[in-house]
């Protein structure tokens, strides 16, 4: 990876607070800010019906538009020793774009802005933002409207015995990546495990398999158990404080958003796995809900 930063700004997207967030990790991290707006307005036009004569005008004037928005959001970064370059992607898909120009510069993090998603625009993924976390190399911060903390909050969710993540690749990159970022941020750090309860799965059993009794305490004692092993393990094999793993009953989908409030989170750091030996990431329904339902930024990074 380059000494880079890349921000993704999109006008519908708060570019200011993206900006900002981009910036304050780049002085952090002491690497360059590579910001690039995202408008498919001239790409749009390019290939229009239009007559080509008002098409061109109109491109112009939107250039020149783009030109100084992104000129205005340079001057407000004016009080961060960063090193700026800026750019436009006019080009339609922009996930595409996006990841051709992270190809390009390799960057430390992209980072990008994100909103809210209804079922009905989430079922079809036509969003830049699911199209990322499926195709991007590189981790990926999304930001939302929140204002940080002096010394922030990070929680890191993992899942030590994902079935799709059996060698605990994508948990230990989860763990590495958020020591490194809470350290950097001088913030407190939170490892979070959730595992499922079996209740539902209990009175599902003695339905179908009377007179015979399923062990269902047992069973559950012991999935509580692996989960404690393979956390401490993890932790311990980081050197995390042990007052900072959290191990809760429930649902990820359920417990992440509610823990993540009650703790004032900042930043959430969750991961996205390649499954079934696919060249690209899936993330499935729970992640889905989990990013829209988070009050704070979130940092999707995978195994590679």
């Amino acid at each position: 990876m380059s000494n880079t930063i890349l921000a993704v700004i999109e006008f519908e997207r708060f570019p200011l607070e993206v900006a900002t967030r981009a910036a304050r990790l780049a002085e952090l991290y002491d690497c360059d800010l590579d910001i690039v707006l995202s408008d498919p307005t001239i790409g749009f036009l390019r290939s229009s019906f239009m007559i080509s004569v008002d098409s061109q005008q109109i491109s112009e004037t939107v250039q020149q538009a783009q030109e100084e928005e992104l000129q205005r959001i340079v001057d407000t970064l004016a009080d961060f020793d960063v090193r700026i370059t800026t750019n436009v992607i006019q080009d339609r898909p922009a996930s595409d774009a996006i990841v051709a120009r992270a190809l390009e510069l390799e960057p430390l993090f992209v980072v990008k802005g994100t909103a809210y998603h209804s079922p009905a625009e989430r079922a079809v993924f036509t969003f830049n933002d699911w199209q990322l976390i499926r195709k991007l190399e590189f981790p990926l911060w999304l930001v939302k409207v929140h204002e940080w903390k002096d010394k922030p909050v990070v929680v890191a969710a993992v899942d030590p015995i994902h079935p799709d993540d059996e060698e605990g690749r994508l948990a230990q990159a989860i763990v590495e990546m958020s020591k490194a970022v809470s350290g950097k941020l001088e913030g407190q750090l939170m490892l979070i495990t959730a595992y499922d309860m079996l209740e539902e799965v209990n009175t599902w059993a003695k339905l179908e398999f009377k007179p015979l009794k399923v062990p269902m305490e047992e069973l559950q004692q012991k999935m509580h158990d692996e989960h404690r092993r393979k956390l401490d393990s993890m932790a311990a094999a980081s050197s995390i404080d042990p007052e900072a793993l959290h191990l809760l009953p429930g649902r990820t989908r359920d417990i992440l958003p509610v823990f993540a409030r009650q703790q004032d989170a900042d930043l959430v750091i969750m991961g996205a796995v390649a499954r079934s030996g696919l060249k690209r990431r899936l993330i499935g329904s729970t992640a889905e809900h989990v990013l829209d339902h988070l009050p704070c930024d979130i940092l999707v990074v995978h195994a590679g």
